[in-house]
């Protein structure tokens, strides 16, 4: 787990620089405006609440997106059990994470938990050469090169994550990932841990995950997550 605390004040003054480090020219024209406000998935009639703080370059985050996250949002997402909310931290490399989420918001909502995950997926690669990963990734999300270009140096995006991080401060979140679950810290990440906290939230046993399609596509790329 990446501890915050110890570097709270270096990521939100590094914000505006990072991003606009990570471009070799600012582009303009075109693009979705980002998504605003509040990433989540589920019912929002849903009795319980969970909310993971957590980074694209976070190596546990990483782990916890492609082993854990597709079962738990199967079983309670997906069956309107619990509301999951995404709420964006960025780790080291901040330069990567914050350029990573701020395309995230500009493939807009109905891409936005897709490029997360495509991120967070390919997660090695997109360390050791974020801009040609970052920019394959916002082609498959319908964005031109210009368009990554605006989007990664947009000021008035990079203040709004500024403000998220903040606003994580201000609740005490001490690393990535971090849960809440009804505004619970929930330390057990394993899909135990979670099915024994939801379990006298929720009533009985962990509800059944849906019947895939038959001819589901697969999820996006599977490259290993960062070691870290």
């Amino acid at each position: 787990m990446f501890d915050f605390n110890r570097r709270k004040a270096l990521i939100v003054g590094a914000l505006s620089a990072a991003a606009l480090a990570l471009v070799a020219c600012n582009g303009g024209g075109g693009g979705s405006a980002p998504a605003e406000g509040e990433m989540a998935l589920g019912s929002e009639d849903a009795p319980v609440t969970v909310v993971e703080y957590a980074s694209v370059t976070c190596a546990h985050c990483a782990a916890w997106n492609e082993s854990t996250w597709p079962e738990f949002k199967r079983r309670y997402v997906d069956t309107g059990r619990v509301r999951y909310v995404f709420r964006e931290l960025p780790t080291p490399p901040q330069e990567v994470a914050v350029a990573g989420f701020l395309l995230a918001r500009c493939a807009g909502e109905d891409r936005y938990f897709a490029v997360v995950d495509s991120i967070m997926r390919n997660q090695r690669a997109v360390v050791m050469n974020p801009r040609q990963e970052l920019l394959n990734i916002a082609r498959t999300a319908g964005m031109n090169e210009e368009q990554f270009n605006q989007c990664v140096t947009d000021q008035a995006a990079v203040d709004a994550l500024n403000a998220r991080v903040q606003a994580a401060s201000q609740v005490g979140v001490t690393g990535t990932p971090y849960f809440l679950i009804n505004g619970e810290h929930h330390e057990d990440s394993t899909l135990e841990g979670f099915e024994a906290a939801l379990r006298p939230l929720i009533g009985g046993e962990a509800p059944a995950a849906p019947a895939a399609p038959a001819t589901a596509a697969p999820a996006e790329a599977t490259a290993a997550p960062a070691e870290g």
